[in-house]
């Protein structure tokens, strides 16, 4: 089965529950190092679409002389 691709929507809830369970203490000291790592891919990937969108948008905008 193919993998569903990452979306911002999507990586920014599992970013929100990854937060949610350290916050809550229902993560494990076993866990701790793997989700921190994920927790950081994740943020990366949220900030390279954030960039990424402001680009495409600040081209849009002055493309049309906005």
């Amino acid at each position: 089965m193919a993998e569903e691709r990452m979306t911002y929507e999507k990586a920014y809830e599992e970013l929100e529950a990854i937060m949610q369970d350290l916050q809550a203490d229902k993560i494990s000291v076993d866990e701790l190092t793997a989700k921190v790592k994920r927790a950081a891919e994740l943020i990366t990937f949220c900030n390279d679409m954030l960039r990424s969108t402001e680009a495409e948008v600040n081209k849009i905008v002055k493309k049309l002389g906005l």
